[in-house]
């Protein structure tokens, strides 16, 4: 590490600026939110730029460069005249002021970082001047992992501090606290905007006794790819004391789980519930009642036939705090995956999630009729085992048997398998395929958008000889 990152406190502070162009005014940008005094030396040759900084910053002549530099914390250079920048390097090393030039790494004593600013929380990265802009690359990466009001946070934390060291004298013990308090019910409130809870919840937490208390969150890990996983569940499974998964998270997404947290597997497959649903519900709230931080962490969305309402009413129920993080729909992302657009103004003014899997087994009892309908997709979640049933009644209440379906399995991961044919010959394209799941059905014509020619003749069984439907509409694109 050749430098030393660090952070000036600017309060009562002079920082002195010298330049004139567009790079003093981006130096200056960088600032203008702080608390510090700005002096500009040398001013703006740009009307437009003199009138951004009207009122905040104060401009000197070059010849003041030495008066303006008395009591200065820091100095930057952004001057492209080699013998200003010379003259103003003097100055500050005369006046022992620690100096940036801009473009000169040799001649700093420190250099600027891409800065990532929430207020009170302030994250700079710095690359020591050998590549600016991959310090700004990876401060790009790191922005949207902040929630928004992260500073709004902080700054409530910090107007309680002597609140919570008179209710918690003992260090450790207040130490703890902030770790829980600033990553419990508390953060949820003030990220959501609501600051009066969020500070009566930290006030309630700092004056209780006992044992702090847990909060559950249902969380939506997508369809399998961890890039798919939202900003929000990759920060609650960073701060998650237990994970109880379900099988269809991947592995990729239970590597993100913050290191020292419980891993606890819960999943059920077909034919094997090892944990039963309401002992789910048990689990989640005796480790909430022991003022853990609780994650049910489900594939897709927990609300699209992930059971994820069960649970939240089971919680709920036993009064503990519980928060919904959607995901990202198997549906949606297997869809988008393959390139079929679920609705589209030609083929689609209808979507339709069902399930084909019943409570007690076997098939549903749904509406085929309404199904049926042209016009419409139909999206089959757990419908592998039933795909014959479900071709032959979606035929036989009028669906058209050439109306084409995509299989998708392990839809956005590695292994991701399509197939692709028409409604007809559904049972046969799964069993030849050897499609075990987990796989959705898409039934409809946008499932035939994403087809060629050469596509459709590998999936067309011996007895579809004759061009096709298919063929015939990719032909003609």
């Amino acid at each position: 590490m050749r430098q030393f990152p660090a952070f000036f406190n600017l309060d009562d502070a002079r920082v002195v600026v010298f330049g004139d162009g567009e790079e003093a005014a981006r130096k200056l940008r960088l600032l203008v939110s702080s608390p510090a005094e700005l002096v500009l030396v040398g001013g703006f040759a740009d009307a437009a730029l003199a009138a951004e900084f009207l009122g905040r910053v104060t401009v000197v002549e070059r010849s003041a460069r030495v008066a303006a530099l008395a009591h200065a914390r820091l100095a930057i250079i952004a001057e492209t005249d080699e013998t200003h920048r010379s003259e103003a390097l003097t100055a500050a090393r005369a006046r022992g002021v620690p100096v940036n030039v801009v473009d000169q790494p040799e001649d700093c004593d420190f250099t600027v970082p891409s800065i990532l600013d929430r207020g009170e929380i302030v994250a700079a990265i710095g690359s020591g001047g050998a590549a600016p802009v991959l310090a700004k690359a990876v401060r790009a990466k790191l922005e949207p992992l902040l929630p928004s009001r992260i500073g709004e946070l902080a700054a409530l934390a910090r107007s309680l501090r002597v609140f919570v060291t008179e209710a918690i004298p003992d260090k450790g013990a207040r130490r703890r606290y902030w770790e829980r308090a600033l990553t419990g019910p508390a953060a949820e409130a003030a990220y959501a905007g609501d600051l009066d809870k969020a500070e009566a919840l930290l006030k309630s937490a700092a004056l209780a006794t006992g044992r702090a208390a847990g909060v559950v969150h249902i969380v939506g890990a997508g369809p399998g790819d961890p890039e798919l996983l939202t900003l929000k569940a990759l920060r609650v499974l960073q701060e998650a004391d237990v994970v109880y998964y379900d099988r269809l998270v991947s592995p990729e997404i239970l590597g993100l789980i913050r290191r020292d947290a419980a891993r606890v597997p819960v999943g059920k497959s077909k034919g094997d519930h090892s944990v039963a649903q309401t002992e789910i519900h048990v689990r989640l709230v005796a480790s909430a009642r022991e003022g853990l931080r609780v994650v049910r962490l489900k594939g897709g969305d927990p609300f699209i036939f992930g059971r994820g309402g069960e649970e939240l009413e089971a919680v709920q129920a036993e009064g503990i705090a519980v928060h919904v993080v959607p995901g990202i729909s198997s549906a949606l992302g297997c869809a988008a995956s393959a390139g079929i657009p679920l609705t589209h103004r030609d083929h689609a003014q209808t979507l339709t999630f069902v399930t084909g899997h019943a409570r007690a087994g076997g098939v549903p009892d749904l509406d085929w009729a309404a199904l049926a309908r042209p016009a419409q997709t139909v999206v089959v979640f757990m419908g592998v085992d039933t795909a014959p049933v479900i071709a032959e009644r979606l035929i036989a209440a009028g669906r058209d048997g050439r109306t084409p379906i995509a299989v998708i399995e392990n839809g956005t991961r590695a292994d991701e398998v399509r197939v692709y044919g028409e409604l007809a010959e559904l049972p046969f394209l799964i069993e030849e395929e050897g499609i075990r799941g987990p796989a959705l059905l898409i039934i409809g014509e946008v499932a035939g958008l994403p087809l060629s020619a050469v596509q459709i003749s590998q999936y067309l069984p011996p007895e579809f000889s004759g061009p096709s439907r298919f063929e015939t509409l990719a032909l003609e694109e």
